[in-house]
C-alpha cells in the first residue's frame, strides 16, 4: 500500500468517526447545541482536528445530516427486501419511518431543528427534497398501476404529511411507539383507499 492511499484511508476513517460523533452530539443537543468543542470531545479528538477534515462545521453538519437521512432510507429498503405484496412494501415505508431506537423525544426534537434550519440553509433544504421525493418515490412503487395520478398525489401527501405530524408530536414527548405510529398512518391508508383498491394491493 502506497503512502497515499494509507493516508488516504486515515483521512477517510476519521471524516467517518467526526461524522458519527456529530450525529451522536445532534441527537443529544439538537442541531442548534452542535459545536465543534462537543464534536470533537465526543470523537476523542482535540477541537483544532474538526478544520483539518472539513472546511467548517457547517460542513461537517450537512454530512451529518446526510448520514441520519440514509439510515432513515436503509431501514426502509431493508423492510421492503422482504415485502412479498404491494401492501407489505407499503407496510415497510411506513414502518421505516419510525425505526426503533430512533423514534424518541430526543432525535424527534433533533429532526425539527433541521426542517427549521431548512428554511434559510439551501444545502439542508435540499436533502429534505431528496428524503421527500425518496418517500414518493417509494410509495409510487406501491400504487402503480392501482391509483390514478391524483389520486396518489393525494394520498402520498396525506401519510407523508402523517409521518411528519406523529415525529412532531413524538417531539413533544408523547407516549407513541414505532408500532402505534405505523398502525395509524396505516389506518389513515386503509380509510382513503376503496375496497377494491385495498384488495389489488393485498394480492
Amino acid at each position: 500500500m502506497t503512502k497515499i492511499s494509507f493516508r488516504t484511508r486515515i483521512e477517510d476513517l476519521r471524516r467517518r468517526e467526526l461524522i458519527e460523533a456529530a450525529h451522536r452530539v445532534f441527537m443529544q443537543h439538537g442541531l442548534g447545541g452542535m459545536t465543534t468543542k462537543r464534536i470533537c470531545e465526543e470523537a476523542g479528538m482535540s477541537p483544532g482536528i474538526l478544520s483539518y477534515y472539513f472546511k467548517g462545521k457547517e460542513d461537517v453538519l450537512f454530512a451529518m445530516v446526510r448520514l441520519n437521512n440514509r439510515l432513515l432510507m436503509e431501514a426502509v429498503a431493508s423492510g421492503l427486501a422482504q415485502a412479498t405484496t404491494r401492501w407489505g412494501r407499503l407496510e415497510a415505508i411506513i414502518a421505516g419511518n419510525f425505526p426503533e431506537g430512533l423514534f424518541e423525544p430526543n432525535i424527534a426534537n433533533a429532526w425539527l431543528s433541521v426542517c427549521a434550519a431548512s428554511a434559510t440553509n439551501q444545502r439542508y433544504a435540499r436533502l429534505q427534497r431528496i428524503f421527500y421525493a425518496r418517500l414518493k418515490s417509494n410509495l409510487a412503487s406501491v400504487f402503480r398501476d392501482v391509483l390514478p395520478d391524483a389520486r396518489f398525489k393525494q394520498i402520498a401527501l396525506a401519510l407523508g404529511t402523517m409521518i411528519d405530524g406523529l415525529w412532531l408530536r413524538r417531539a413533544t414527548g408523547e407516549a407513541l411507539t414505532p408500532q402505534d405510529s405505523t398502525a395509524l398512518v396505516l389506518s389513515v391508508a386503509v380509510a382513503l383507499l376503496t375496497e377494491a383498491e385495498r384488495a389489488e394491493l393485498a394480492a
